[in-house]
């Protein structure tokens, strides 16, 4: 191994030094001798661990596909299709998780050169980046918005990231581990190391390498819900659990020195919460229930009280301060004498008496909690902490008396961040969503309705029956349910969820569990039946107008995103509903889908429909006089609602976040924003600048620039209707679409993956109506098509545009592209999933269709609409080139395209195979038995084209 790692050392060792030392210095070249070093780390070990020949094949396949995809050379793709072919089913399983890991280091070094780079800006002493909150604040400051506006804001807002489990989650635990590893030596290369140093720091990372290549990539048993839970839990370890409090730190010194006076001390503001469905969401998973809703609430307390216990631990042992050298405040007194350590050696040491009483304490209401391993056994018994607020309690009179006695220095380094930590995560950790379909809430309503004999057949009422019915029935002193009575099993779920919810709000606090999504809101009805379900499990008190959980409708399809705005106006009408939302602060949250409205509308619709959705709301909110706050459903992928946070939040309408927003993030996305603590750091902080620009920064729209707002609108209206002509004609009304897309994606085989605890279709059918968004975005990102993120633009600006004699309306559009940020925005996502997009890759996916002139018609169509995507893009924006504005991630995408190419032909060679093998099999002709190495050979393709394009779903 040696002889191997020795070459490298002076190459990379200092790097960075060397590189800011030179200014002129290729800004890139750190990242490049990064991806080389783990690319040939990683050759040595497929050449230790598989053999010379192995080896030789996989950089022979390399080379080529290099060649093939710089030199566009046809003799290239021709080597490259016959090198593929002649693979043994062993070899291609080697080729495949080369590849594949590949794409994972060359993620790791990315992420490792974003966190280099801003070190960089940092310590450079430049202005503050764009998506920092200091520019933020410096743009709020020049707009004349003063320090207390700001720090009243941050008082009442509400900033939620929410962890959600997706069946597109591709990477196992064990692999994010080893891969956190690898990043942290990385990292650590950057820093000044002897040459024994990097020698050591080498065979580390090899060794972590080798652990890659010899743990399994593939999951052999179906994801559980409670495996979700821990696996999101890794990341609040990672990332949350220090990231968050510290960057509260840096936001109070932000706001100090934008405004040039004294840090402002917003006490137990925690305008940054964490949110989660993983254990409440049971929208088609029917592996969740009360049981996944009292687990997973009780690993989040567990979760945070071990962090918790750690943190106090460490804090004993650190706050040595003695009363012989310094006095103490009367409560930090009492505190220590109410400890349950009375030793004598620690008689002059109050911090840590105290501390150790805390300690023993935190133990008990871990116990009381759920939890079964405390690694460190406390001195004595102390009662449980009755809430969070009361150990935070605690915490300020410590921190209380050391600033009253030369101590103030002593807060910052762990007691100020656990201080922060406990308002923030209290002792549940982050809030638990409930989410049910309205067709299920029904269904439940109709036999409770139905065995109290209020109404025989509530399915069948009118809408204005049902209102009337189900507001008399929550004015109702009594319950519908009876203990005498026997329901089915879905009923007694449906009432065990509400009444879990309220057990666990008693339990771990009333941030535990506060809100339940409503899938498929389509009436007011679907709210009610939701407030009368809570209802029978006292979590709404109509006589006092409370209702503990906030009732969210989720607006998905285009034909519901039309409605909320109506359906809010009647809902927030309603004479109970007013109280409560009155006893709420006066806010309401709405949920948006970005997913199901676009597998229902397309790219352009689905985005175009949610600005106009959001823009009815504002107006319906303001005349009920009631705060909007948005849940935004964004998923990994463009087509999904994704693309960059920062510029999704400063696209909204005017009006539509004012300190309120909530957001998804879903599947591997939360494996790329917050696997590494830097990184996701970052991305806290992005959203909480442009929380504070698309917030607080002055919105009139006066004069002209109301006139042209109105004329983009109304061009975005003509352009949307076009669009959705285009995109439905293709996948709703195109005779064999639904045989087009199972077999020329990947589709079949992602349902058969181990991914997440949920199926990839509501219903066992082959519609597309019924498949989950996230398989329907996951299986064409594979087949590098990624359809759901352009289709129909092309069509519908050049139909448009047919009208323009004089060029002025593509002038209009090209003005929009650079003074509306929604308008831009949409397009510069669009320009990210064309980047990503490959027509030729494409093409051998379209050739698994069997049917040749079904496979001809409608790939012709997806091809011709994506020339067309192009050649008005380019007409709108100028560059004729992808990512033209972004470099960086341009040349990020095209260096990835060399290693991924051989995946997706392998992955088509061997989907090949296995659906040729399933037929025989089914026909049950001689030698028709399956090979599972050509099935795991598929699964590992998915997993590492999803690495490669860096997202799923």
């Amino acid at each position: 191994m040696d002889k191997h790692v020795a070459p490298e050392m002076n190459d990379s060792a200092n790097k960075s030094a060397n590189n800011s030392a030179n200014p002129g210095a290729d800004k890139d070249a750190p990242l490049k001798e990064d991806i080389r070093l783990l690319g040939r780390l990683l050759g040595d070990v497929l050449r230790d661990q598989e053999g010379d020949a192995v080896f030789d094949v996989v950089e022979t396949i390399r080379q080529t596909a290099v060649r093939f995809r710089r030199d566009a050379d046809p003799e290239a793709g021709e080597e490259l299709t016959t090198l593929l072919h002649r693979l043994t089913r062993n070899q291609t399983i080697s080729v495949v998780r080369a590849f594949s890991y590949f794409s994972h280091l060359a993620n790791i070094a990315e992420d490792q050169h974003h966190n280099r780079r801003r070190r960089a800006h940092l310590l450079a002493g430049s202005r503050p980046r764009e998506g920092s909150v200091g520019h933020a604040l410096g743009k709020l400051r020049g707009a004349g918005v003063d320090q207390q506006t700001v720090e009243t804001f941050l008082r009442n807002a509400l900033i939620a990231p929410v962890l959600t489990a997706h069946p597109t989650e591709v990477q196992r635990k064990s692999i994010l581990d080893a891969e956190h590893d690898i990043a942290r030596l990385l990292a650590e290369r950057d820093l000044p190391l002897t040459p024994k140093e990097q020698v050591r720091n080498l065979q580390l990372l090899q060794a972590r390498i080798a652990t890659l290549w010899q743990t399994r990539m593939l999951r052999y048993t179906k994801l559980t819900v409670a495996d979700e839970i821990e696996n999101a839990l890794s990341y609040y370890r990672i990332t949350f659990l220090r990231e968050l409090p510290s960057l509260y730190d840096d936001i109070e010194d932000e706001i100090g020195m934008q405004y040039h006076g004294s840090p402002p001390q917003l006490g137990d503001a925690a305008y940054v919460q964490m949110g989660s469905w993983i254990g409440g969401d049971r929208d088609g998973n029917p592996n969740v229930n009360a049981a996944t809703m009292r687990h997973a609430t009780m690993r989040h307390a567990t979760t945070i009280l071990d962090f918790y216990l750690d943190e106090v631990h460490a804090l004993g042992a650190e706050l040595s301060t003695s009363t012989l050298m310094v006095d103490v405040t009367p409560a930090m007194q009492a505190l220590a004498d109410r400890s349950t350590d009375q030793s004598d050696h620690r008689a002059d040491e109050p911090y840590r008496r105290a501390l150790i009483g805390m300690y023993a304490r935190l133990a008990s209401t871990a116990r009381e909690l759920g939890a079964t391993n405390i690694l460190r056994k406390e001195v004595g018994h102390a009662e449980p902490y009755a809430d969070a607020a009361e150990f935070a309690a605690d915490l300020n009179i410590l921190a209380e008396s050391l600033k009253l006695n030369h101590g103030a220095m002593l807060v910052v380094p762990r007691l100020a961040g656990l201080m922060r930590a406990a308002h923030i995560f209290g002792f549940h950790l982050a809030s638990l969503d409930m989410r049910q379909t309205s067709d299920v809430h029904e269904r439940v309503l109709a036999e409770l309705f139905e065995k109290a004999q209020v109404e025989a057949d509530y399915a069948a009422l009118s809408e204005d029956e049902k209102v009337r019915l189900l507001l008399g029935e929550i004015a109702q002193p009594r319950l519908l349910y009876s203990p005498f009575e026997s329901y089915t099993d879905e009923t007694q779920s449906e009432l065990a969820i509400v009444r879990a919810a309220r057990e666990i709000r008693q339990r771990y606090g009333a941030r535990a569990i506060r809100n339940y999504i409503i899938s498929h809101t389509e009436a007011v009805s679907d709210l009610l039946e939701v407030l009368l379900l809570l209802k029978e499990a006292g979590l709404v008190r109509p006589h006092a107008g409370v209702s503990d959980v906030m009732v969210i409708p989720l607006f998905e399809t285009i034909p519901d995103l039309q409605r909320a705005g109506a359906i809010m106006e009647a809902w927030m009408g309603l004479a109970p509903v007013t109280r409560i939302v009155h006893n709420q602060g006066r806010l309401q949250e709405v949920m948006l889908g970005y997913s199901d409205s676009n597998k229902d509308g397309g790219f352009l619709t689905s985005n175009w429909e949610l600005y106009q959705t959001e823009l009815k709301l504002v107006e319906v909110f303001e005349r009920a006089g009631v705060k909007l706050r948005l849940f935004h459903g964004r998923g990994g992928t463009v087509g999904r609602g994704g693309g960059p946070s920062y510029q999704a939040i400063l696209a909204q309408p005017p009006g539509t976040v004012n300190g309120q927003i909530r957001l998804t993030e879903q599947g591997e996305i939360i494996a790329s924003k917050f696997s590494n603590p830097e990184i996701g750091r970052r991305n806290l902080e992005l959203l909480v600048a442009a929380t504070l620009e698309a917030s607080l920064m002055p919105h009139e729209l006066e004069g002209a620039k109301a006139e042209r707002l109105a004329v983009y609108e109304s061009v975005m209206a003509e352009l949307s209707q076009l669009a959705y002509g285009a995109y439905r004609d293709l996948v709703y009304e195109t005779p064999g679409f639904t045989d087009y897309f199972f077999a020329a994606t990947p589709i079949a085989e992602i349902a058969e993956l181990n991914l997440g605890s949920r199926p990839a279709s509501r219903k066992s059918t082959r519609r597309i109506e019924d498949l989950r968004a996230i398989p329907w975005g996951f299986s064409w990102g594979q087949c590098r098509l990624l359809l759901p993120g352009w289709y129909g633009f092309g069509s519908a600006v050049s139909t448009w545009l047919k009208e323009d004699s004089g060029g002025e309306r593509l002038a209009t559009l090209q003005e929009m592209f650079r003074e509306w940020p929604f308008f831009a925005t949409l397009l510069s996502n669009m320009d990210m999933v064309l980047a990503k997009t490959d027509l030729a890759i494409a093409s051998r996916y379209a050739g698994l269709v069997p049917d040749v002139a079904l496979r001809e018609r409608i790939f012709k169509r997806i091809a011709g609409e994506h020339g067309e995507t192009l050649r008005q893009l380019e007409a709108v924006t100028g560059a004729k080139e992808r990512l033209a504005a972004n470099p960086l991630l341009a040349r990020s995408i095209q260096n990835r395209f060399a290693y991924l190419d051989p995946l997706n032909h392998l992955q088509v060679e061997l989907i090949h195979r296995h659906r040729a093998m399933s037929r025989k099999v089914k026909e049950g002709s001689d030698g028709g038995e399956m090979d599972p190495r050509v099935h795991r050979g598929i699964h590992l393709s998915i997993n590492g084209v999803a690495a490669g394009l860096r997202n799923t779903g």
